[in-house]
């Protein structure tokens, strides 16, 4: 399983040559294994951004984001009590709640998070693929 933090899922969805190479071949594989995750926190950060006029698209929040999910067969992970230890706790950096539950879903997993953001890249216990 590989997790997919915001900005990649984005990425694929909208603009792939925005991904980096591993990334986007990690991505492929995953999706042809049907290993493909994001955390839940993820959905609502894409809403939040279209709220904002950040995120621009031909379609609802909820059209884009099932769109986007069902175009992978992105498997949605939910918190879950060792996810929200893991993020709450000293092993993932402190800011943005979203970026620690995030990272701790990928953590809890074991898996490798699909990331360039500088915040996560580089925390113990934690591969990165960009």
């Amino acid at each position: 399983m590989i997790v997919c933090d915001t900005h990649a899922l984005i990425f694929d969805a909208l603009a792939p040559d925005r991904l980096g190479p591993e990334a986007a071949k990690s991505i492929e594989k995953s999706h042809r294994a049907g290993e493909l995750a994001c955390a839940d926190i993820s959905l609502w950060e894409i809403a939040m951004l279209m709220e904002k006029g950040r995120l621009q698209v031909d379609a609802s929040m909820e059209e884009f984001i099932t769109a986007m999910i069902t175009a992978r067969n992105i498997t949605v992970l939910p918190i879950t009590p060792a996810i929200a230890a893991v993020a709450a706790s000293h092993r993932v950096p402190r800011g943005d709640p979203a970026d620690r539950l995030i990272a701790g879903t990928a953590m809890v997993l074991g898996s490798a998070l699909i990331t360039k953001d500088r915040r996560l890249v580089g925390i113990p216990g934690l591969p990165t693929i960009w």
